[in-house]
């Protein structure tokens, strides 16, 4: 997915120059959430996110038309995931904890999907190296505490013969030109890569397959995935489903400003498996607002919309609005300091990675309770 927009390009393999939000939803169709959607999600779920009142989950695709259905006693059932090419970083976090809320809101099943084949396809790394990675993201998946009887997570080499004989049925309407300009493929591009977004596109209509009935899906994703099911809603309404609607999430900001927290740069990301010691080290060279002295800052103040630690607070590490208010205005008039703000997020970081790995630990022997295999799975 090549934004157009000048300053910026976003795809789902990279992510250049500082996104602008709301011209990306234009360019691309995407409805930003308004006030009104944000109080109708706050009553239908019976609370709201700070995510969402954020605008961090910002914008999306037939929500209200989902909601209508929900009301109407069409439940939907939620569909995410993500694509192991390296350890996970706190980042790649955020839908998942949108997920396990809707799920929690709205009794909601999840299937998330675990492709560990994509990234071997496209990146210069092996396949068995991916399908590893992808165990330890289904662990960090659950961490969050998604529900067990109402949570499905499947690899799609494990589940292929399921996946296989519907992706076939979304591929036979898929054309190369269509991914080609969608996703900037050449003559060069591998196969498997052309024929991955079919795969993608099956859990978006495989509860209707299984029920044998149209059941509504919504996918929480990051923005940079939205071309994939782009593809998929134009498809599976030809082929007699319903279009899944979609909610986007921002990206969490590199601890070097980056526009994107990126999992293959080391020195700018904050990984699940950092220990104490590294977290505390990266996030003292983390780019803040403030001004080049701390005289300067106490002057003149600085500006927490360009401070990465003011945005790991704002994402992340500070639910609690009020509480942000003041650490943003502490920024801006000078009074909160760069030395004390860096080791003040760096604790609440490894407070939550603690906690996070001891409930992976606790789980990793019931990981095969939401596991989706075919029979013969890892048997040949």
């Amino acid at each position: 997915m090549n934004s157009m927009a000048e300053n910026f390009r976003v795809t789902p393999y990279e992510v250049e120059g500082k996104v602008d939000y709301e011209k990306f939803a234009k360019e691309f169709g995407i409805s930003i959430i308004d006030k009104k959607l944000e109080e109708r999600i706050e009553r239908l779920a019976g609370g709201t996110h700070y995510l969402l009142r954020r605008h961090i989950i910002y914008s999306h695709r037939d929500l209200n038309w989902l909601l209508d259905e929900y009301e109407k006693g069409n439940r939907f059932y939620l569909y995410t995931g993500i694509a192991p090419s390296g350890s996970m970083h706190i980042g790649h976090l955020i839908p998942f904890i949108f997920t396990q809320w809707l799920q929690e809101k709205f009794g909601a099943e999840v299937l998330i999907q675990i492709p560990d084949e994509e990234k071997a396809l496209i990146r210069n790394v092996s396949f068995e190296e991916v399908h590893k990675l992808a165990h330890d993201d289904a662990l960090n998946i659950i961490a969050l505490g998604f529900d067990p009887k109402k949570t499905k997570i499947f690899f799609n080499t494990d589940y292929a013969g399921t996946l296989y004989r519907h992706a076939v049925r979304a591929a036979k309407r898929i054309t190369f030109s269509m991914v080609k300009d969608a996703f900037g493929f050449t003559n060069e591009t591998n196969i498997g890569s052309i024929f991955y977004t079919s795969m993608q596109a099956v859990p978006a209509f495989l509860k209707s397959v299984e029920e044998k009935k149209n059941v509504p899906c919504l996918i929480p994703l990051a923005i940079d995935q939205d071309v994939h099911f782009r593809i998929a809603r134009d498809v599976l309404v030809k082929m007699g489903y319903y279009k899944p609607a979609i909610i986007h999430a921002k990206f969490l900001p590199g601890l070097s400003g980056k526009p994107k927290m990126s999992a293959h740069d080391p020195n700018d990301a904050i990984y699940l498996n950092d220990s104490p010691e590294v977290v505390e080290k990266k996030v003292l060279r983390a780019i803040t607002g403030q001004q080049a002295t701390a005289e300067l800052q106490k002057k003149l103040g600085g500006n927490p919309e360009k401070c990465s630690v003011c945005q790991y607070y704002r994402y992340l590490f500070e639910p609690d609005d009020k509480k942000l208010e003041k650490i943003f205005e502490g920024e801006r008039n000078g009074t909160l300091l760069a030395g004390e703000h860096k080791e003040d997020l760096a604790k609440r970081i490894n407070k939550f990675l603690e906690e996070h790995r001891r409930k992976r630990e606790a789980l990793r022997g019931k990981l095969d309770v939401f596991m989706l295999k075919d029979y013969r799975a890892g048997q040949d």
